[in-house]
């Protein structure tokens, strides 16, 4: 457990947010689609991603680890003898099932006991609809997953939810299958896949809401990637300084895409003061987000939910001391993250003394006063550290904190550059 004393006004300039989890990972698998030696400084060493690493070593490629460049070389997926563990990580599962669907051999991805409740048939269906054999539990939908890569068929697919991880696992299986693909989805979400993919050498040509895919006709140039920092990590200290009167801070080194970044967009909206500085632009635009408090107004979420989809527990934390009602739709995808985001979100909240309204597909908060409560994270590393910044106005006990190292590890570092804190 974890409590959070008040913090009174703070000016901080933090270089060190926890590089980005989502390109992290990606540079570790797509590593294994290469001609050559990809070489990756700044990865996250959390336990999502260094358990990509390892499943990238199981399935028989070459790392050299100085501690500051990871070097990775392969000559293809090898079938492996472990079971293939990702953690806690959906983004991981739902990628290595695209990756490996058309890999010669067996191979049986797991995860730890959150992971394997999550629902996996919204990847396992089209890729097996394309030729893909894989089997789960619960009729295909929980992990473990066992695949046996096979020949994909090409293929038209229209996705009914907008989800970076299908679309990714999608994408993945297509530069194996025979003929070009195309991938449709019924909003954009998050486009790191087809950046890196692209700038590596991959045929992929988006326009508007369709992906198209050719598949490759050899590999692939290899990655030369410094990770950006992660602007979901950074948010939960935009956030802090929205929160705190006459606080700012300036947030160095950040993924500025545009799908990337609606939080805080979300977060400027809102009333808050933010400022973006672009300094570098090869695979993703990156740069610095400086933000300056400003009271906050309520505000309506109901559009480019994918794209702000892990940063809205941290944003209910501003809406609850926003003026007005604001209100959250069209996020019932929020069910199915690490926990039920809606229900963990709205119970605590409410623990907290604010006043909101649960619907199947979001929340409704009035703005109020934030009191001192205990809330349990039910092993959610985004609700943790969101109630944790929660406890930077009104003080906060928050149990149940091994989560966090899954994509934070330095977390509670930087929180006390705020504010003190007592780990039990």
């Amino acid at each position: 457990m974890v409590e959070v004393t008040p913090a009174e006004k703070f000016s901080l300039i933090i270089s060190e947010i926890a590089p980005d989890k989502s390109i992290s990972h990606r540079s570790a698998m797509f590593s294994m689609l290469a001609n050559g030696t990809s070489e990756i400084s700044n990865f996250l060493r959390a336990e999502d991603t260094m358990n990509s690493l390892e499943i990238v070593k199981n399935l028989g490629a070459k790392i050299q680890d100085d501690g500051t460049i990871i070097k990775i070389s392969s000559d293809g997926i090898k079938e492996s003898s472990e079971i293939l563990d990702c953690g806690n990580s959906g983004t991981g599962m739902r990628l290595f099932c695209g990756l490996l669907s058309s890999a010669n051999g067996h191979f049986i991805l797991t995860g730890d006991e959150y992971l394997r409740r999550r629902p996996m048939k919204r990847v396992t269906t089209p890729l097996k609809d394309i030729g893909a054999k894989l089997d789960a539990r619960k009729d295909g939908d929980l992990a473990p997953i066992s695949i046996r890569g096979a020949s994909l068929e090409a293929f038209d697919y229209e996705s009914k939810i907008a989800s970076a991880q299908v679309k990714s696992a999608m994408i993945l299986a297509a530069l194996r299958a025979d003929g070009v693909c195309t991938y449709t989805e019924p909003e954009l979400s998050r486009d790191h896949t087809e950046r890196m993919l692209k700038g590596m050498g991959a045929e992929i040509e988006v326009d508007g809401l369709k992906t198209t895919i050719k598949p490759m006709k050899e590999l692939l140039s290899p990655l030369t990637i410094r990770v950006p920092a992660d602007p979901s990590s950074a948010f939960f200290f935009g956030v802090a300084c929205a929160i705190t009167p006459d606080s700012d801070i300036l947030l160095e080194g950040i993924t500025l895409n545009p799908t990337r970044i609606e939080a805080f967009k979300a977060l400027e909206r809102m009333g808050a003061d933010i400022n973006y500085e672009i300094t570098d632009n090869k695979y993703e635009p990156i740069g610095n987000i400086h933000v300056k408090y400003a009271p906050l107004k309520a505000i309506t979420i109901e559009n480019n939910i994918s794209w702000l989809i892990d940063e809205l527990p941290a944003l209910s934390i501003a809406m609850a001391c926003a003026t007005g009602e604001s209100i959250v739709k069209n996020a019932e995808e929020l069910r199915v993250k690490e926990s039920d985001r809606i229900s963990t979100v709205v119970d605590a909240l409410r623990a907290s003394n604010i006043e909101v309204h649960e619907y199947k597909d979001g929340y409704r908060i009035i703005g109020g006063e934030l009191i001192g409560a205990t809330v349990d994270s039910h092993g959610d590393h985004r609700i943790a550290m969101s109630f944790i910044i929660a406890g930077l106005r009104c003080g906060m006990k928050v149990t149940d904190l091994d989560c966090i190292n899954t994509s934070f590890p330095n977390f509670f570092e930087l929180i006390q550059k705020i504010t003190k804190i007592k780990l039990n």
